[in-house]
């Protein structure tokens, strides 16, 4: 007997949805509040202030080295080196490049304006002064993951919202052979950056540090690399913050712990 086509249309959809929410696995998206809405909508808003700044440096770049003008990538290299050339530009170059640092100057303003609102956000809430107990999560991760997850409580264990944020490796495994790639770069892009960041922050201010946590994460370095042993930090961060959440003030942050 051959298949029967079951064409794409409004009916078969509603049809698959209704099928798809009487499974028992089915996982919904939890519903935010106000705050939470709020929140993010001042997190996404300050993202794109951040992307345009980034634009911006770059667009300069780029034209001033029409004019034979090479400046480094970094920001403050940029910024500290360009006013020594602006005179060599042509009039309405000259003007372009000025009204273009103008405007990343006001960029910077307002992010800078965007990041006290996050820390005083994450000074008063309980949830957010919990988590930036932890290395590597400092206001804007707290505030971000408060406004995502909430407490948590969507999710059964800290290994389902490090997999959630894509910090779990791929899996391509068959024949009872496993076989794990690279991490799987699923959900929330912005959270999972967050927290690759506060994990290259806790890397890179190691030091001489002597307790568990730089103990380990320094001989991870050494075992498996830098960037790995980010992604190890990031994904255990995220574990501990869904403790966090999801406990409350039941759950202690001990050494062995951090």
């Amino acid at each position: 007997m051959a298949p029967t086509l079951i064409s794409k249309n409004d009916a078969a959809d509603a049809a698959a949805i209704c099928e798809a929410v009487t499974r028992p696995q089915m996982r919904f998206v939890p519903i935010k509040d106000e705050h939470q809405q709020a929140t993010l909508t001042l997190h996404r808003t300050r993202q794109g202030f951040v992307e345009e700044r980034t634009a911006l440096y770059n667009r300069i770049r780029g034209l001033i080295a029409e004019f034979g003008i090479i400046l480094p990538q970094k920001v403050e290299r940029l910024r500290r080196e360009i006013g020594a050339h602006l005179e060599d530009l042509p009039s309405w170059a000259n003007r372009c490049v000025g009204d273009m640092l103008e405007h990343a100057d006001r960029l910077d303003e307002r992010i800078h304006e965007y990041d006290r609102a996050m820390a005083e956000s994450a000074r008063e809430d309980d949830r957010c002064r919990r988590l930036m107990q932890l290395p590597g999560i400092g206001p804007t991760s707290a505030t971000a993951l408060v406004a995502s997850i909430g407490h948590g409580h969507d999710f059964k264990h800290g290994r389902q919202l490090a997999a959630w944020l894509g910090l779990v490796p791929g899996q391509y495994s068959s024949g009872g052979k496993a076989r794990l790639g690279r991490i799987t770069k699923a959900g929330d892009g912005y959270l999972r950056s967050l927290l690759v960041l506060g994990a290259r922050a806790v890397l890179n201010s190691l030091g001489d540090k002597q307790d568990r946590h730089s103990r380990w994460a320094r001989a991870l370095v050494e075992r498996r690399g830098y960037w790995r042993a980010a992604i190890a930090i990031a994904a255990k961060n995220a574990r501990l913050c869904w403790a966090v959440l999801t406990y409350g003030e039941a759950f202690h942050l001990t050494a062995d712990a951090a």
